[in-house]
């Protein structure tokens, strides 16, 4: 059975301030930091940030079966700002999804305002229909609003600093 959910997160932060964290590896470095909740440990395993990159994600104790997971970054587009990153192997994978895979989509709605589009697309083995209710945008929907709190700090204090 394949699925997706979708979650948008408004803010008044340009796209390109959140692709300068969203598109690099600066998103590896302040998950775990900004949302050790949802993420507790983030390692590089191979790769510079591009396509092809491996990190292995670690969570906090507390879900049940669910420990650490490996994700390839298999697109990341710097002129659209679209990232994804699907599971390659780990917990996920061994829960009983067939795939799973991530997409951030910053979308500009003006100079000053955008959109972070978080997008999870799975499929779970039809003997573990439960599976579904594991997908969640909740996580999602945090980092979009750290990172987005994050990006406004950065510039007032680079602001600040320049005046």
């Amino acid at each position: 059975m394949k699925g997706s959910k979708v979650h948008e997160h408004e803010t008044d932060v340009p796209a390109s301030d959140l692709w300068a964290i969203y598109g690099t590896l600066r998103a590896a470095e302040l998950l775990p930091e900004l949302l050790p909740h949802v993420l507790a440990k983030v390692e590089v395993i191979s790769g510079e940030g591009g396509v092809g990159t491996i990190l292995q994600l670690t969570f906090p104790p507390g879900i049940p079966g669910l420990e650490s997971y490996k994700e390839k970054f298999t697109k990341v587009d710097n002129e659209n700002y679209i990232k994804e990153a699907q599971a390659i192997g780990g917990d996920i994978l061994k829960l009983g999804f067939l795939s799973y895979m991530v997409r951030f989509e910053l979308i500009a709605k003006g100079p000053d305002l955008s959109v972070i589009r978080s997008t999870v697309e799975y499929e779970i083995d039809d003997a573990h229909p439960e599976l579904e209710a594991m997908v969640s945008t909740a996580p999602l929907a945090a980092t979009a609003e750290k990172f987005s709190e994050h990006a406004k700090e950065k510039k007032v204090s680079i602001t600040q600093a320049a005046s």
